[in-house]
């Protein structure tokens, strides 16, 4: 009625917006981009993303407070926490110099996670919801490539690939070929049987054809790749790289797998002897043994199974940290085992610096801790643009994946078994030569087939001694890898040997393994009590394993509480093995299978794989 005309804050449509103290990290493009490129830093007062004027800064803070009109609206401001936060702002833009923030550095203040304790004021207490960081557009545009490799211009799958990739598959390539050409660290995360092996493949053919296209402009010749793998899975890398890369130079740094002769002449020169060559496979102890290892400057280096760095004061954790590289990529299902150390251990090797020292990542996660709601909200964010994670329950991954996904699990000989395997070799050709004939040559013949079966799973299995110490069989060690990997899931898996006499020491074995114990079937077990077994193995909190006979087991069940099936030794006739993976493979079974079969490499046992092979 007076004519007063008054403006009110609209309190009950939303709340007022803030000015904070905004930071803006990498406008512009470093000279060099990588884990040690600088980024310029700026320190702004904003108003949902729009800077201030000089002239705004001032009158906002010698203001009175509260709420101001200012750009047509109504914000809210708080001088006294505004100043904390600048001052703390302007602190670390004076530290940081004319050159900037390290890369690594500016990824820490954009996720939140002050590693260190002087930090921590900026993202926790009352001044840190008066300021907020952001990427400048060219971080901005490069993080948002990490986060959509699709996008990224490579032709992928490379031409020499013989094979062909999923889309998931294409993607994670897309990134590891971004990443490493970014010099930043890589963790193929992807979950056990979504194909990491023939992502790094694909990627080496890529890196094959960019270093030979430099190696005619420079004349200099090209640098290869190192892949450093548990002994244990040196005959997979060989076996996918014979299947799907066979363009690839590929130099074996393993005595296993080269004769004694040609590793001492690499050592003698080992740029000379490996001019050409495109990848170098070796093992973990390895590194540590052969010097001429650490010197070399790789153009990559890739860790596969990488939990077996996450001890951060191993020998060969330190040996494997220490190597020179460009780029650097980790493959592993599990990226944390059992505590954060194993993650920080991990991004040790990938991103040196990102998380710190341990002691420092430990004070940091203590922090974390004690947060009142997303404990570990920054960590994830930090390291999230490295990891790329997918997993078989991901329905967009399970639409492009076969049901079924079969592999095998090439095992080394232990040195018993080398010995009597030879051994049988040896007494197999002096018997031979006694003029067998017929019927009776063809037993001899089956029955020193079964003998190298039964050295192959364990020397105790053919001697009878009954002690199966798990060191004297490659075989057990392998079994242990995969049923650790199946008990940090808490899934359950199957395992089936042809030998009924191999059901107990199986048993006894994977008890160890998985801290439970298991359920074991065989043509011994009464009729009447199989039902109670299948019973107890399908309940939700039931035992984590079950060790069948094939022939007893292999027919007649339904085992879908297994997600993994196991065969321990192999039968002639693939229909045999398809029938007792349908214990697990078959209708009610809601999840993919997967089916590891255990190979001997340099055994009658590659010869019925390939049998096997042949018949499908």
């Amino acid at each position: 009625e007076s004519g007063l005309l008054v403006r009110m804050p609209n309190w009950w449509a939303r709340q007022a917006p803030r000015v904070r103290v905004g930071v803006s990290i990498g406008k512009r493009s470093p000279s060099l981009f990588g884990a040690d490129a600088m980024l310029d830093f700026k320190v702004e007062l904003t108003l949902e993303g729009e800077t201030l004027t000089p002239e705004e800064w001032r009158s906002i803070l010698e203001g009175s407070g509260g709420l101001v009109f200012l750009k047509g609206r109504w914000v809210e401001v708080d001088q006294e926490r505004l100043r904390e936060a600048l001052k703390h702002w302007r602190h670390v833009e004076k530290e940081a110099g004319g050159d900037g923030v390290s890369f690594l550095q500016g990824m820490r203040l954009l996720a939140g996670a002050p590693i260190d304790t002087g930090g921590a004021a900026l993202f926790d207490g009352p001044t840190a919801a008066w300021s907020e960081v952001r990427a400048g557009p060219w971080l901005e545009e490069s993080l948002r490539q990490i986060r959509q490799p699709d996008h990224v211009d490579a032709v992928v799958p490379p031409a020499d690939l013989r094979a062909t990739l999923r889309p998931y598959q294409t993607t994670g390539v897309k990134w590891l070929w971004l990443l490493a050409r970014l010099g930043l660290g890589a963790c193929l995360a992807d979950d056990m049987g979504l194909g990491k092996t023939i992502q790094v493949l694909s990627l080496l053919l890529m890196l094959k054809g960019q270093r030979s296209s430099a190696a005619k402009a420079t004349g200099h010749p090209r640098r290869p790749a190192l892949l450093v793998l548990p002994a244990s899975l040196l005959a997979n890398w060989k076996a996918e790289i014979e299947r799907f890369a066979p363009a690839l130079r590929c130099f074996f740094a393993h005595p296993s797998q080269t004769n004694t002769d040609e590793l001492i002449a690499v050592a003698k020169d080992p740029e000379r002897a490996l001019a050409g060559v495109d990848a170098v496979l070796t093992t973990y102890s390895m590194v540590t043994r052969l010097e001429w290892i650490a010197p070399l400057d790789w153009s990559l280096v890739v860790l596969d199974e990488a939990q077996a760095i996450k001890n951060p004061t191993a020998r060969q954790t330190r040996a494997v940290k220490q190597l020179k590289t460009a780029a650097r990529i980790v493959l592993t299902g599990t990226p944390v085992e059992n505590r954060l150390t194993d993650l920080w251990s991990i991004f040790d090797f990938l991103c040196p610096g990102l998380l710190g020292s341990v002691k420092t990542f430990g004070g940091f996660v203590k922090r974390l801790e004690q947060r009142p709601k997303d404990q570990y909200g920054p960590l994830r964010k930090l390291v999230s643009p490295y990891i790329l994670r997918r997993m078989k329950t991901d329905k967009s991954v399970i639409a492009d994946l076969p049901d079924k996904v079969e592999l095998q699990a090439f095992c080394h000989l232990s040195k018993k078994q080398a010995v009597l395997y030879e051994e049988s070799v040896r007494a197999l050709s002096e018997a031979l030569r006694e003029q067998y004939e017929g019927i009776a040559r063809r037993g001899l013949i089956l029955a020193f087939i079964m003998r190298f079966k039964q050295i192959c799973n364990h020397p105790d299995q053919w001697l009878g001694s009954g002690s199966y110490a798990p060191d004297d069989s490659g075989k057990f060690h392998r079994l242990r890898e995969l049923g650790e990997e199946i008990a940090d899931r808490q899934e359950k898996a199957l395992v089936f040997s042809q030998f009924r006499e191999m059901t107990a020491p199986l048993a006894g074995f994977l008890e160890t393994v998985f801290g439970r114990a298991g359920l074991v079937l065989h043509g011994g077990t009464a009729v009447g009590k199989r039902k109670q077994i299948v019973d107890e193995f399908q309940s939700e909190g039931g035992p984590p394993f079950m060790v069948l006979s094939l022939k007893a087991g292999g027919t007649g069940l339904n085992l879908t509480a297994a997600t993994h099936v196991m065969h321990f030794d192999r039968w002639w006739n693939p229909a045999v093995e398809n029938q007792a993976t349908d214990r697990a493979f078959r209708i009610g079974q809601t999840r993919n299978v997967m089916v590891h079969k255990f190979v001997c490499q340099g055994t009658i046992e590659e010869k019925i794989d390939g049998l096997i092979r042949d018949k499908t």
